[in-house]
């Protein structure tokens, strides 16, 4: 295998390993936030119905969620991309030209 098939194939891996995961952190802790902003709502999070409880909760999702979502892209730039070829130096004088 090259390394593009490599790359595409690690790029895939983590875009269903790490990339689904982080949009569904990322709506679970976008729901949080909005559910702790309504007065009066139920509110249940691990058995504590405070809604700075569920706000943090939802912001710490959101964090997880941002780096679970960078994980593929970074896999995926890291690996797909061309390296700049190095520059030989030759310092062997030339013959002149007649």
């Amino acid at each position: 295998m090259d390394k593009k098939t490599t790359g595409m194939i690690a790029t895939i891996a983590t875009a269903l390993l790490c990339g689904c995961p982080g949009l569904l952190m990322c709506c679970l802790g976008a729901t949080s936030v909005l559910v702790s902003q309504i007065p009066g709502a139920d509110i249940d999070v691990m058995g504590s119905n405070d809604p700075t409880s569920a706000m943090t909760m939802g912001l710490v999702f959101l964090c997880l969620s941002f780096i679970f979502i960078l994980i593929p892209i970074a896999v995926g730039f890291f690996m797909l991309r061309k390296k700049p070829e190095a520059v030989v130096s030759n310092d062997e004088a030339l013959p002149p030209t007649a």
